[in-house]
């Protein structure tokens, strides 16, 4: 009888350090999804990719939809397709603009992004 109370022990014991030993790994996974999140939502990400594409692509806008901003982006894509059709003019100081942006981006901090284009909310320059 003493066996079977010293294995009903053991076994006792056994799933409390189970238990604490899943709690805790819940509690990490936990952790690192809301550091994950965070990174991500930090604008981190979005700063490299609208920097780099309003370099590339600021004639289009690209730039403006990646942050959010698809009022902004309409219009600068509006007017370098117009610009197309009137000797590339309108369609030159876009591209200006948005190489002037995506360069601004780059140079910022992450964190002055972020307060800047997605709390801030400011649309242009």
């Amino acid at each position: 009888m003493s066996e079977e109370n010293n294995n009903t022990e053991e076994n006792k014991d056994l799933e409390d350090k189970a238990k604490d030993f899943a709690e805790e790994a819940k509690e990490t996974v936990n952790e690192f999804a809301e550091s994950a999140k965070e990174a991500f939502d930090s604008g981190e990400n979005k700063k490299l990719l609208a920097g780099i594409l309003g370099i590339v692509l600021g004639w289009a806008g690209v730039h403006k939809f990646i942050l959010g901003y698809t009022k902004e982006g309409v219009i600068m894509l509006a007017i370098s397709l117009l610009g197309w059709f009137l000797c590339g003019i309108p369609t030159t100081i876009v591209a200006i603009v948005g190489l002037i942006e995506g360069i601004m981006y780059l140079t910022k901090s992450d964190e002055e992004f972020y307060n800047t284009y997605q709390v801030g909310k400011k649309p242009w320059l």
